[in-house]
This record gives structure tokens, sequence and C-alpha cells, in this order.
């Protein structure tokens, strides 16, 4: 049975192109090429709206016509961290939308018995812990590669973290919040439960299999 979650740590994207392209990913007709296209264009509908509470500063510019004073980023420091090897999917898009971050990596590999993941790389920018980080990873299921990763950044005194996914699992979203007090879970959608393999139903099958081509 799907555990209860706090759904105001959670933001579902439900724009209509997201929704329209998330059914075109589901369909198991969809070939790689598109696959990989569609993630990474998800990864940055969903970029705009877990950076959407950047601070502004005013700036002094010259248009063509006068000068005027806009708006910019206030300094802040990104950082994107795809969980390997079905994050990776994510990271261009989230480039497009945010060139000057910097990319850590992570590895996790789940055990096919056990389900639980076992980490076996991690690789993150010397300033790790001023940036805020961006943890990308397209399937939420269990939850347990997502709060390792967690965990890995929190021990390098990682304060400001968010987690993007494009779809999650109820169990998998229990799971991350009770593991984590502060960290904030972005979806484009939260499908019904896990099957007895822990796969999301209906889900999409295996992101990274299907990012790779590696059925």
């Amino acid at each position: 049975m799907a555990q209860s979650f706090d759904a105001s740590r959670v933001t579902v994207i439900d724009h209509p192109l997201v929704q329209h392209k998330l059914t075109i990913m589901r369909d198991k007709r969809t070939g790689t090429k598109q696959f990989r296209e569609l993630v990474r264009e998800l990864a940055i509908f969903e970029g705009y709206e877990a950076t959407r509470d950047f601070a502004l500063e005013d700036v002094s510019v010259e248009t063509p016509i006068c000068a005027t004073t806009g708006k910019q980023i206030a300094g802040r420091k990104v950082a994107i961290i795809p969980i390997l090897r079905a994050g990776l999917g994510m990271v261009e898009g989230m480039l497009d939308l945010i060139p000057s971050a910097r990319v850590g990596h992570i590895g996790m590999e789940r055990d096919e018995v056990t389900h639980e993941p076992h980490e076996y790389y991690c690789k993150m920018p010397r300033d790790i812990a001023e940036r805020t980080c961006l943890i990308v990873d397209p399937m939420l299921a269990t939850g347990g590669s997502s709060i390792d990763a967690i965990r890995a950044l929190r021990a390098r005194g990682v304060r400001d973290l968010k987690l993007m996914v494009l779809i999650a699992a109820p169990e998998g979203i229990a799971a991350v919040e009770a593991a984590d007090p502060d960290v904030h879970i972005y979806t484009c959608a939260i499908d019904e439960c896990l099957n007895e393999n822990a796969y999301i139903v209906p889900g999409l099958g295996d992101a990274g299999d299907r990012i790779f081509g590696t059925l």
C-alpha cells in the first residue's frame, strides 16, 4: 500500500506540455533518441520551478533606447548532482538553463535482490557546501538512492538542497521526507505505487536503459 507524505514539500509540475511529453515517455514504443530528448526537455521545465525562489538584485543596463534597471540572480552558486547513471539524462537540460552551474556525480547501483542502493562513486566540486544543490534522477521509487545521495551531500556541509525527479512513487516520497526534514521534491507526476519488484506503477520502465539504449 502506498504511504502518505507531506504534500507541502512536493511540487508537481502539471503544465499541459509537461504532461503531454510525459505520456510520450511512458509509451513503450518511444525510441531511445526521442526518450532522451524528452528527459532533457522535462528537466528544463522542472528547473524553472526548482529555481523559482532564487533571489534577485537590481542591475543597471543600457538598452538601445535608454538606461534602465533590470534584475539578475543575486550571486547564487548552483551545483547539479546527477545520480548515475540515469540522472545524466537530465544534466544537459539543466545546463541549458544554468550554464554556470558546476556538476558533481554520485554513483548508485541497485541490488536487484534487496532493491537497496550501493554507492560506488562520488565526486563533488570543492566548494559544494556553499552551493544550492539540485539532485537529479528521473525516477524516485523506493527512495534509497536519493536518500543516500542526500546524506552524502549533507555530510559535505550542503544546506540548500532540492531533489528533482520526473516520476515519483508515494513510497519513495514518504521515505525521502522521513530521512531528511528539509529537502523539497520536484516531480512531473506522482504515480500509484511500487510493484513487488520495486518498480513504479504505471511508471515508464527502467529510465537508465531507455535513455542509453541498453534494454
